[in-house]
């Protein structure tokens, strides 16, 4: 399969309502952690990172904006490629999330497209995958821009954790960081898109060279001893999909939102896979200012280190990025310069 490449990207956050201001705010450690009109069990306020918009909508409207929003960033940037030649792959929550949305699988398109008043390819499609099915759109799109010799393939993640059930049933479970417990996270919501191109054209900044996956039976919560196996399996599918490795990469993005067990996920597998010393590997993570925004990670992540390295303020030219859901399923990719590219 041909790499794919980081055309433009587009980002609705709490610390910014286009890309280069999210990525501005990253950079600078800036966050909007507030108290929100949500409670948890000992009646205080939950704080929370929501999207600054003008108006409070709710429910699907505001997906809605926060999707239109990114997606028209990239729009802008297709010259003069109609968007019914561009597939639409809108990641949403994974199904078995407690307090879900109704609608995102059946409705959510037609809204988006239909506040766009745009047309998109048929191939277009739904992936109700949370974190992970962000890099399942990534190998999707791999696939339409392969086969289908197609100009462009979009990439969107919108999904909030700002909503009364689904904040009750993490609540329950300790998941939420309050003044009761240090281990949990601070919920988000975001829309983040990113426009792919096939990686042989001159200029390109920044290529998805390789993608990979695994299943891990030790998932959040249950009794089974953690190993990292499914991220280190996803790792091992990289070097099995382009013959790279974490030694490709010099610094790494990942979905870690302050739950210990992200964290410990991600140095288990790095340090069961990586066999060759290493004087830094940064680990960079957008939650720590955006909070956990779901199904938008991956798309955010791809935005963030295009944006670092047309900069040119990256830790290195090659990056490694990962997720995981819930359930077990997990993801990693790396990006890098094309060859020749700047290093």
């Amino acid at each position: 399969m041909i790499p794919l490449s980081l055309r433009a990207f587009g980002m609705m956050t709490s610390v910014g309502l286009d890309g280069p201001s999210t990525c501005a705010a990253i950079r600078c450690a800036i966050s909007q952690f507030k108290e929100t009109s949500f409670r948890h069990r000992s009646g205080k306020p939950l704080v929370g990172s929501a999207v600054p918009l003008e108006t409070p909508y709710r429910g699907r409207e505001k997906l809605v904006r926060f999707a239109t929003g990114a997606i028209r960033e990239c729009l802008q940037q297709t010259g003069s490629v109609k968007s019914a030649q561009i597939p639409l792959l809108l990641c949403v929550a994974e199904a078995s999330r407690r307090g879900r949305l109704a609608g995102l699988d059946d409705r959510l398109f037609d809204e988006v497209v239909a506040a766009l008043g745009v047309a998109f390819h048929p191939e277009s499609s739904v992936i109700s995958g949370g974190r992970v099915g962000g890099a399942r759109a990534l190998e999707r799109a791999r696939g339409l821009i392969g086969t289908l010799r197609l100009p462009f393939a979009l990439v969107v993640g919108v999904d909030s954790f700002l909503v009364g059930p689904t904040l009750s049933a993490f609540d329950e479970n300790y998941r939420l960081l309050t003044g009761q417990n240090s281990n949990g996270f601070i919920p988000g919501e975001a829309g983040c898109a990113v426009l792919l191109g096939p990686g042989t054209a001159a200029g390109d900044v920044l290529r998805i060279d390789s993608l990979g996956f695994g299943i891990d039976p030790a998932t959040i919560g249950s009794d089974k001893p953690l190993r990292a196996d499914g991220l280190f399996e996803a790792f091992r599918a990289l070097k099995a999909d382009a013959g790279l490795s974490l030694v490709d990469a010099d610094y790494r993005y990942t979905d870690c939102n302050g739950e210990q067990y992200g964290f410990r996920n991600d140095r288990l597998a790095i340090s069961r896979h990586l066999r060759q010393l290493k004087s830094r590997f940064d680990h960079l993570h957008p939650a720590d200012c955006i909070g956990e925004v779901g199904a938008a990670v991956v798309p955010c992540i791809l935005g963030l280190a295009l944006e670092a390295a047309r900069k040119n303020y990256a830790p290195g030219p090659g990056v490694l990025g990962h997720v995981s859901n819930d359930t077990g399923e997990r993801a990693a990719f790396i990006l890098r310069p094309p060859p020749g590219g700047k290093r």
